[in-house]
């Protein structure tokens, strides 16, 4: 599937204008961002991450159809201690006060250090009750967690991610050379690509030509650059595009000792150098988080269905903004709820709050993350009340 950069040569070619979006997206090259040094990481770990770099100029505003927190007339108390992201220190603090202010019997602490790997430890031993993660939380996590407990965590979307801040969640997409003529993907083609599991029903894709492109370069392998397990970025994006229908995604090998290794995969520990490889590499693919978009690419689109009228988005600020971008990120609160005895109620009214109109809106007034669509609410309130059912 390949749409035209211009509406007028989508109409021309039969494509409907509600399926149209455009897919090529140029812009300059941010500056290059570094790994933290020990001391920063440190600092962040007693305090909370501090904002390297300006927030975007336009900010969303919130949408109108967000429903408004409603007060139990229960009377809630109760002390409780959480974790949070070094990332999330500071936002979690303003939601939990707000929280307090409604329900005073209510004691929330949410002491340093600041770490949501930490955190995910702390609930597996049971020394907290929850803990706010800007990830979604390892695999090694869950099974530490189903092991201790005999069910999963609760993990409940909270908030949106940012656009492209470094460091504070940012909005992953996908890469190539500028000269290469694709301007878009299917899921179905990029599980393709990168999977030896192909959950999605899809056959290996290894050069350029077997994704539509033509010319010089449809003969030429393609060339994938990726992040070594585990890291967030690369189980966000094995998570969303390569896992399907109950079937974890498996990447192909750039690991030289791995039985299936694949000279056209090439790992790295960390995310930093993804743009620079594709820009030196005509054939290049790779996944980078939009913070890190250094060296001159092209960010292609992405469709999650290979339907012909499937709509492409393009990962501009208002498609992830709008929550419209399908790699867009979320902000997780994770608890310890056992499905026999349902969810804590003040847990229950906490999450309730931080997704409801007045609790995107400390969000909104920080700058730094996105606050939620009317549907991605409705989606961790109906979460919220099925955890209840259970």
């Amino acid at each position: 599937m390949r749409f035209s950069t211009t509406l007028s040569m989508a109409l021309y070619l039969g494509l409907s204008a509600a399926a149209y979006d455009p897919v090529y997206f140029a812009g300059d090259e941010l500056p290059t961002n570094k790994p933290q040094t020990a001391a920063a990481a440190a600092a962040g770990q007693a305090h909370g991450r501090p904002l390297v770099g300006s927030v975007e100029v336009l900010q969303p505003t919130l949408d109108p159809n967000l429903t408004d927190y409603v007060m139990v007339k229960t009377n809630l108390k109760g002390n409780y201690t959480f974790a949070a992201s070094d990332v999330l220190a500071v936002l979690s603090q303003r939601w939990v006060s707000a929280f307090m202010k409604i329900y005073p019997n209510v004691n929330i602490q949410i002491p340093p250090p600041y770490a949501g790997s930490l955190g995910a430890l702390q609930l597996i031993n049971g020394s907290l009750q929850g803990v706010f993660v800007s990830r979604e939380l390892k695999p090694s996590d869950v099974q530490g967690f189903q092991d201790a407990f005999g069910y999963p965590p609760t993990s409940v979307p909270i908030s949106g991610g940012s656009y492209r801040l470094y460091g504070f969640l940012d909005s992953v997409g996908f890469i190539v050379n500028k000269i290469n003529p694709i301007e878009s993907l299917t899921y179905d083609q990029l599980d393709g690509i990168l999977s030896t599991t192909h959950a999605r029903g899809t056959k290996n894709l290894t050069k350029w030509g077997d994704v539509g492109v033509t010319g010089p370069l449809a003969a030429a392998p393609i060339k994938i650059y990726g992040i070594a397990p585990w890291n967030g970025f690369e189980e966000f994006v094995r998570e969303r595009v390569l896992s399907y229908n109950g079937t974890r995604g498996e990447w192909r090998s750039g690991n030289k000792t791995a039985p299936n290794y694949d000279p056209l995969v090439t790992w790295d520990a960390t995310v930093f150098n993804m743009s620079r490889h594709v820009a030196a590499d005509p054939a290049g693919i790779a996944y980078t988080g939009m913070a890190y978009i250094d060296a001159p690419v092209k960010v292609i689109g992405v469709s999650e269905s290979s339907a012909p009228s499937a709509t492409v988005y393009s990962p501009t600020y208002e498609n992830v903004a709008l929550a419209k971008w399908p790699l867009s990120r979320v902000t997780y609160f994770n608890s310890n709820t056992d499905p026999k005895k349902g969810m804590d109620p003040v847990l229950k009214e906490l999450q309730k709050f931080i997704i409801s109109k007045q609790g995107q809106k400390i969000l909104l007034d920080q700058g730094i993350y996105l606050p939620f669509r009317a549907h991605q609410q409705k989606s961790s309130l109906a979460l919220l009340n099925q955890v209840e059912k259970e």
